[in-house]
């Protein structure tokens, strides 16, 4: 599997893709007028406090307020770094509790367990209130983890991290060194760890390190120009902090941003698969080309600038991926289709056969369209960036072999994907429930806006109904105003043409009834379903 990245830079946006074997699997966009705000640090005020919600309101500058809640005040808790443990499987069995009670061989009740999970719980330590932390008008220090989503602001926690190429540093942290699950390989992990520890004490180091992904197999020489610059970096948002403090009457300051997104990507995105970086501006091209140089040399040889007439994102069809990435529908190879629909709770994936019909039995036909949908739903998912939860409507398997190689599929299909992805098996409705973790909007929230004509609903009155609620309309306003003299109707072109037609006996009727005429007008402005009804 070999990876490609392509880099897309106009003056009013940058786009990166990532082409996983030739095909889209991810899409960023990052508007130069509305740049994102996950990573920066800000000096903010609180403004309010609620108790009630155990969260605080954050002046960081910004059109809304962000949100702070307790949850995200406390330190990172020292966990251990999985040397011990295998990684976490990506599908896990959520068992359903039984109100039955069981006894062993002795005659116990089984419940004691509850008891003790509650103890458990009683013994935990109590979380300061956020009522006692935080008081309005305090500045704090605070890291955006969540951008703004619809009307909703940032998500703000106090546990600054700072991220490099192949590390990750908690300042604020007890000490500890911490290693990405996705590194498996045990003698691997315990090196990192030993490797840190020692820098770590070399350099007089306090806080937390986790090791990233990208650190795996990386010199000891590298670890330690990371560490060099992660310590010169929070020197700075110190210093700068300061400096801020001593002006209390800015209510908000940028101390530190988060790198644009073309040097971002090449931190991130690039990894030991990626064989070439493509980037369609010169002045970019130089400052990737330079940043590549300084923090992931080995990638160095890979960036180009790409020079063709034809734009980069059209030659390898990215645009067009894009385009169905808005799309409800995504058509299946075998004739099948997934119908996908965003609300504000969850985002509904479901699987249809559609023109499919195989040639074996119905059970092999279903078999097979889920297969093949396990791989376009994950692909789907990433390049449209969904989170939060996410419902999948397999269509119903009768072989448990067969539902089991779906979620197989489902999992490895997955496991590439950066962010957090966590799925549940079968329910008895064929419902497979999953999350992502979601940091930043989905492309169809980002790129698109409700419509003006349906607010969003997806769907209008028809002209028939619309002319009924006129009917009943006129014949409140006879019965209100007695001395109207004349009714006239302005409405739009399609529900004036089915009056005039079809309802025309309906019209003449109510005219007799009301013992009034009524007038027809067609403004071009309006939508089906507006309408104004003046009298005369």
């Amino acid at each position: 599997m070999s990876e490609e990245l392509l880099i897309n830079y106009t003056p009013m946006e940058s786009r990166v893709a990532v082409l996983t074997d030739g095909a889209t699997s991810e899409i960023v966009i990052e508007r130069h007028q509305k740049l994102g705000l996950v990573g920066n640090i800000y000096l903010g005020t609180v403004v309010r406090v609620l108790p009630g919600m155990q969260a605080a309101f954050v002046d960081i500058g910004q059109m809304r307020t962000a949100f702070l809640h307790a949850n995200d005040m406390q330190k990172p808790k020292r966990s251990s770094d999985g040397l011990d443990e295998p990684p976490r499987p990506v599908i896990t069995h959520l068992p359903m509790a039984t109100p039955a009670k069981t006894n062993d061989k002795q005659g116990h009740s089984a419940s004691v367990d509850v008891a003790n999970v509650a103890v458990k719980l009683a013994e935990m330590p109590a979380q300061p209130l956020i009522e006692h932390r935080l008081r309005e008008g305090d500045r704090v220090l605070v890291r955006v983890i969540k951008d703004e989503l619809g009307t909703k602001g940032a998500r703000l926690t106090t546990n600054i991290s700072l991220p490099s190429r192949y590390l990750v540093y908690l300042p604020d942290n007890e000490p500890y060194v911490g290693v990405s699950t996705r590194i498996e390989e045990r003698e691997e992990r315990v090196r990192l760890k030993d490797s840190l520890t020692r820098l770590m004490a070399e350099a007089n180091l306090q806080g937390g390190l986790i090791a990233r992904t990208a650190a795996e197999k990386i010199s000891d020489a590298k670890l330690k120009e990371d560490i060099h610059y992660l310590v010169q970096l929070w020197q700075t948002i110190i210093a700068r902090t300061a400096a801020a403090k001593m002006q209390p009457a800015k209510r908000a300051e940028l101390i530190y941003q988060e790198l644009p997104l073309p040097l971002r990507c090449i931190r991130d995105l690039v990894n030991e698969k990626t064989s070439k970086v493509l980037v369609d501006h010169r002045q970019i091209y130089h400052e990737v080309a330079y940043f590549a140089q300084e923090f992931v040399p080995s990638i160095a040889p890979l960036v180009a600038h790409y020079t063709g007439e034809v734009p980069l994102f059209d030659l390898y069809r990215v645009e067009e991926d894009l385009q169905n990435a808005l799309k409800r529908r995504v058509d299946l190879k075998s004739g099948g289709y997934l119908m996908i629909d965003q609300t504000e709770a969850m985002t509904t994936i479901d699987v249809n056969t559609g023109s499919y019909v195989g040639t074996r039995s119905l059970e092999e036909t279903v078999y097979k369209t889920n297969l093949e949908a396990a791989h376009v739903i994950a692909r789907q998912i990433r390049l449209r960036n969904l989170g939060g939860i996410i419902i999948l409507d397999f269509i119903d398997m009768a072989e448990p072999l067969h539902r089991s190689d779906v979620l197989t599929t489902l999992q490895q299909q997955l496991a590439t994907d950066p962010a957090k992805t966590n799925i549940t098996q079968v329910s008895e409705l064929g419902l497979v429930e999953m999350t992502r973790k979601r940091v930043r909007e989905s492309l169809p929230q980002q790129l698109c806006e409700p419509c003006p004509v349906c607010q969003g609903k997806g769907y209008i009155k028809t002209a028939e109904t619309v002319c009924f609620e006129i009917f009943r309309e006129i014949m409140r306003y006879a019965r209100t105003y007695h001395t109207a003299r004349q009714f006239t109707v302005i409405g739009h072109e399609s529900v004036i043409d089915l009056m005039l037609s079809t309802e025309a006996s309906t019209v003449a009727d109510l005219e007799q009834l009301i013992a009034k005429p009524i007038r027809f007008l067609v403004e071009g402005c309006y939508q089906q379903e507006e309408y104004s009804i003046t009298f005369e």
